[in-house]
């Protein structure tokens, strides 16, 4: 649970006015949304309509979240600390702390000392729990629905203002409800399954914050219900200054598997590095964050072909001037063009050779630009069989739990399963069938992913 210190009152009217907008032209909304929904899978795993400059991030390692965003020179400061990611308040009609530092220039800045962000959206409370002075989810299910589909687009709004980009995971703050009360219950699952089913919808991994005890099992009791979407990530609050990511009472340790957890441990209290002392808490991750473009420049004598895969043979879409500024999501393997085999892929889609780009490695990845990945959930009840090949008479490499996420870096055909012969690679390395996958398409390639 979140220190009282993220609770300074604020006058409500504000909120209350954008509250009532939403909600009476939310229905209309929510019909229209899910009717446009990706439709190869339905809840709980629904799925992810990545548009072509997307790609996912995630971070794995201590990080940290303050109520307001530290300046720029109070992180340059903590560049002797053990964090390398921070939780920032992005939007949220209960939302509390000033954010006057949380511009799209210090995202950049930030970004560029090698911090991954992770944002959260303060928006409306449970009916049974919060602040007596927050705006509330509505206790009727199709209102607390389209609320939750408003609450995706005010997230997504304010991130593409900071320069987060598709791909970009949001964690929804739910603060402590009456366990009991089974209205409350589901007037907030109701709202989540929303938030989810519409970031997913427009290109975006879904979180959900919530204290373990008092919101994070009955999240977990619904894990593989048809009636509500599940969630991508789970971040709880457990004060017990303890960050493992496994053994959490309620939540079995096969839910939210495969890099999709986070922990809060620690409460507000002060920390000191560099000189510079900030009231924080502590967090331990290993989950999607947000995704940000890089600038590097052109290096090639001649203008730089921009192509629509990551090799030679792969048709020109665009050319880049020498010594023009490249926006740079993720990076990926593909063809050999001097001495890499990394292809940059940029912010509209298309992928130049990292040979002529200006990144920190001439033959390598360059931290801290992404590998390029496409997070879709498991939907096998029993587990998804991981082969070192694309067909079933491969060798068995693991195992992914259902509702974990398939990290998917690019598509080849194999066997046949089910509806399809695709079968979909994994950042480690391994395969799966994406008959078991909740991408947009459940018989041939599912577009923005490349293939193998």
């Amino acid at each position: 649970m979140p220190h009282p210190r993220r609770f300074v009152h604020r006058p409500p009217h504000r909120a209350l006015r954008r509250l009532f907008a939403a909600s009476s032209a939310g229905v209309l909304a929510a019909v229209t949304a899910l009717a446009l929904a990706p439709a190869a899978v339905a809840e709980p795993a629904t799925s992810a309509g990545y548009p072509a400059g997307a790609t996912a991030t995630r971070y794995s390692g201590l990080a940290f979240d303050a109520c307001t965003a530290p300046p720029l020179t109070t992180i340059q400061a903590w560049s002797a600390s053990p964090y390398r990611a921070l939780g920032v308040y992005i939007s949220g009609v209960n939302r509390t702390c000033a954010q006057p530092q949380l511009t799209a220039a210090w995202v950049t800045s930030v970004s560029r000392l090698k911090w991954r962000l992770l944002p959260i959206h303060k928006g409306l409370q449970p009916p049974c729990g919060g602040r007596p002075t927050d705006a509330k989810i509505s206790r009727t299910a199709a209102t607390a629905r389209a609320q939750g589909i408003a609450a995706a687009g005010d997230a997504i709004a304010a991130a593409k203002a900071l320069g987060m980009r598709p791909g970009s995971a949001f964690y929804n703050d739910i603060e402590n409800y009456t366990q009991t009360d089974t209205g409350c219950r589901t007037a907030v699952l109701s709202y989540l399954s929303a938030w989810t089913k519409e970031l997913h919808r427009l290109g975006y991994v879904s979180g959900v914050y919530m204290n373990l005890n008092l919101g994070a099992q009955q999240l977990s009791d619904v894990f593989t219900s048809a009636s509500y979407a599940r969630p991508d990530a789970l971040w709880i609050a457990r004060y017990d200054g303890t960050d493992t990511l496994k053994g959490w009472a309620g939540v079995a340790d096969t839910k939210w598997a495969v890099h999709q957890r986070a922990k809060q441990y620690r409460g507000s209290h002060d920390e000191t590095y560099g000189g510079v002392t900030v009231n924080i808490d502590n967090d331990r991750l290993d989950a999607p964050v947000a995704t940000v473009a890089h600038a590097y420049s052109v290096t090639s004598p001649r203008a730089l072909n921009a192509r629509s895969g990551p090799s030679g043979s792969h048709p020109v879409v665009r050319t880049h001037p020498s010594g023009s500024t490249l926006q740079v999501v993720c990076q990926t393997p593909g063809a050999k063009v001097g001495a890499t085999t990394v292809w940059d892929k940029l912010s509209d889609g298309t992928y130049v050779t990292d040979h002529y780009v200006s990144t920190p490695s001439s033959t390598g990845y360059s931290a801290p630009v992404p590998r390029c990945a496409y997070p879709y959930q498991v939907t096998a009840s029993g587990g998804l069989t991981e082969r070192s090949g694309p067909g079933a008479s491969f060798a068995v490499r693991g195992k992914s739990p259902n509702g974990a996420l398939a990290w998917v870096v690019c598509q080849k055909s194999g066997s046949t399963v089910g509806t399809t012969k695709i079968w979909d690679r994994l950042d480690n390395g391994h395969y799966v069938s994406d008959h078991y996958v909740a991408t947009p398409s459940g018989t041939t390639y599912s577009k923005p992913v490349p293939r193998c």
